[in-house]
């Protein structure tokens, strides 16, 4: 009786839990849809969504619908592409966010409005092909680009990089939106791009990058951008494509600018002969200093400073009475370019 008895009451104390409904196994929508236009390409960026409509793991996505529009985006319609799946077994297993990429093209005949937009969105579908509805929708500008400069070069001087490029775009005066601007950018070996100026669209043009480091290798390319700027309404700007990269070695073998107003002066009486020297001071941002060269009885100059001299000013004490001395003075770079000497200056000693 007691071992027959025990199974009964093991069965009475389970309990039955209720039916759970079948995953429908649909794909969150994304929220994090981004679009970057360049030139004709529009270039989509979204996360592969991790979690079903149902919060379980998404594990059986299938293909990715592109949908594209003019105005609002009520459903997917026809897409203008569709991309593969690239949910896996083993990118799953990893924490790490997923992200999906796709570049769009727009036709020349879309892009005849210059205010008009055009309207994207993403729909993530299941194997069978079914999908929870439209990701977050982005606007892009169908503003046309204009093709980049053509002829485009750079070269060192000792003022910096000077770029110059043609367009096929003239010089443009006082008109209705769209208008243009050429940018260039600078690209170091080891860092980031940066911009190294901008001028309006025009027939021939140039500009000088005066910001470089020099004793670097720099990458230069420049585009055309389209700007639209209607009164009361957000500004536009759409990159055009770049030009091919043209590369620069800012190697410094440039002097800086000769000293200019130096003037002799001599003071005796009462001390030890000497003749002071004074100049203008030269300012280039890399001066390293000057030297001071003499000559005095036909002599060929000598410098009579043994390092650069950090002012623009120099005490000469070791003359003699009856004698006439000619002076002049360069200035000298942080890398060593040393400029031609000044005008000269002479001063007798009595």
């Amino acid at each position: 009786m007691v071992i027959l008895g025990a199974p009964l009451l093991f069965t009475a104390c389970a309990t039955v839990q209720p039916p759970q409904p079948p995953s429908l196994d649909l794909p969150k929508p994304p929220t994090d849809l981004r679009a970057a236009r360049k030139g004709s390409r529009v270039t989509l960026t979204w996360t592969v969504p991790s979690m079903t409509t149902d919060r379980q793991t998404a594990r059986n996505l299938g293909p990715t619908r592109i949908c594209r529009g003019l105005g609002a985006l009520k459903e997917c319609g026809p897409p203008v592409a569709k991309t593969p799946s690239r949910l896996s077994s083993s990118s799953r297993k990893s924490e790490a966010k997923i992200s999906d990429t796709y570049t769009d093209t727009l036709a020349a005949d879309l892009q005849s409005d210059p205010s008009a937009f055009i309207t994207y969105a993403v729909e993530v579908t299941n194997t069978s092909g079914r999908a929870a509805g439209l990701s977050n929708q982005v606007q892009v500008p169908l503003a046309r680009t204009m093709p980049p400069p053509t002829d485009f070069q750079a070269r060192v001087t000792s003022r910096g990089v000077v770029l110059n490029w043609k367009s096929e775009i003239p010089a443009q005066s006082e008109q209705p939106p769209p208008h243009y601007v050429v940018r260039v950018y600078r690209h170091a070996m080891d860092g980031e791009q940066t911009l190294a100026g901008e001028a309006p669209a025009g027939s021939e043009q140039s500009l000088t990058d005066a910001t470089i480091e020099w004793e670097k290798t720099y990458e230069y390319h420049a585009e055309t951008v389209t700007i639209v700027d209607e009164t009361n309404k957000p500004q536009i700007q759409v990159e055009g494509d770049d030009t091919p990269e043209v590369k620069v070695f800012a190697d410094d073998v440039f002097p800086p600018a000769v000293p200019s107003g130096l003037q002799a002066v001599f003071s005796g009486p009462g001390q030890k002969p000497f003749i002071d020297l004074v100049w203008a001071p030269v300012t280039d941002i890399d001066l390293g200093g000057y030297n001071v060269y003499r000559a005095d009885d036909g002599s060929a100059p000598i410098k009579l400073n043994p390092a650069p001299l950090k002012t623009p000013a120099y005490r000469d004490s070791d003359v003699a009475s009856g004698k006439q001395y000619i002076y002049s003075v360069s200035s000298v770079d942080v890398r060593g370019n040393e400029s031609a000497r000044s005008e000269p200056a002479s001063e007798t000693v009595p």
